[in-house]
């Protein structure tokens, strides 16, 4: 069976972890410009209040785990009133030791594991329309296990470190999203997933994405009439069922071209398009830019490895 979330991790292909332990106590506050890259935070033990950018405020505690798809600015503190020092994360240096705010001597209030994670795809636009902009998760062992696991990892240099890192980000990641009650999320591809009969219906997208699906087709998968097919799709994620396969359909039409050098028709017929010019007129309205020339664009500014 189709997984939906796999194939979207699959596809962003999460990798290299930075992360570093961070611990604060009495007055102290630190406000975090945006970021613009997936970043997580793991408390490890203690509390603090995290405030983000067009969110309420939240108290963290020990055992919590954030991710913050497209990083916002934010401003990390403990309760007592303070003005928060301002920190760039793009052109701070990074520290070598642990980070220490506030009070320097005596226990600290909290403790934590920050730190945030590369995406190999370019589209990571993607992970941010699919997910709310603050991700809290509560309380699950398994995302406990896996911090520690990031942590002991990042923090020494052994053979195959980055091979094993870019294992278990991924499995954070999937982790991190699967524990979101998605009832409880934004409207997104979470909590489409949290609905089975909308799952079901998202499966046959993923799972074949060339097939010249029907609203009529999902509507018969999901055992649900037209209409309140529609609108419960759209509700739940945020557009409608063909413009959400097309933007499915798209995602990885730009993964074809750009990582795996495939030729356009190659693309089109592998992501349901009946003729390379159809493609192209569909690609480009999406994408801004015709697939050949982004194509060749993505395999100019490549690294080289």
């Amino acid at each position: 069976m189709v997984d939906p979330l796999s194939e979207v991790i699959a596809l962003l292909r999460p990798r290299a972890v930075f992360s570093k332990l961070i611990s604060g106590a009495g007055r102290w506050g630190v406000r975090y410009a945006a970021f613009e890259q997936p970043s997580f935070c793991a408390v490890l033990e203690g509390r603090c209040l995290l405030a983000v950018e067009g969110q309420e405020a939240v108290t963290l505690e020990a055992g919590d785990f954030v991710l913050m798809p497209a990083t916002p600015g934010f401003t990390l503190s403990g309760f007592e009133p303070v003005a928060p020092r301002h920190l760039d994360p793009r052109t701070s240096p990074s520290p070598t030791g642990e980070v220490r705010h506030g009070r320097r001597g005596g226990r600290p209030d909290v403790r934590r594991l920050g730190g945030h994670f590369l995406l190999d795809s370019p589209d990571a636009a993607l992970l941010v329309t699919l997910l709310p902009v603050l991700l809290h998760v509560r309380g699950v062992e398994r995302l406990a296990v896996l911090v520690r696991l990031v942590r002991d990892e990042s923090m020494t240099q052994r053979p195959g470190r980055e091979h094993v890192l870019a294992r278990l980000v991924e499995v954070l990641l999937i982790e991190a999203l699967r524990s979101m009650p998605g009832e409880a999320a934004s409207p997104g591809f979470l909590r489409g997933l949290s609905d089975a009969r909308l799952a079901a219906a998202m499966r046959l997208m993923h799972g074949d994405p060339a097939r010249s699906w029907t609203v009529e087709q999902l509507t018969r998968k999901a055992a649900l009439s037209r209409s309140a097919f529609f609108e419960r799709f759209t509700r739940a994620l945020g557009l409608p069922p063909m413009e959400y396969l097309l933007a499915w359909r798209m995602a990885l039409a730009k993964d074809l071209l750009r990582r795996h050098g495939v030729a356009v028709a190659a693309v089109a017929e592998r992501v349901g398009h009946g003729s390379a010019s159809t493609f192209s007129t569909a690609f480009s309205r999406h994408v801004g830019q015709p697939p050949g020339r982004h194509a060749r664009m993505h395999r100019e500014n490549r690294p080289l490895s």
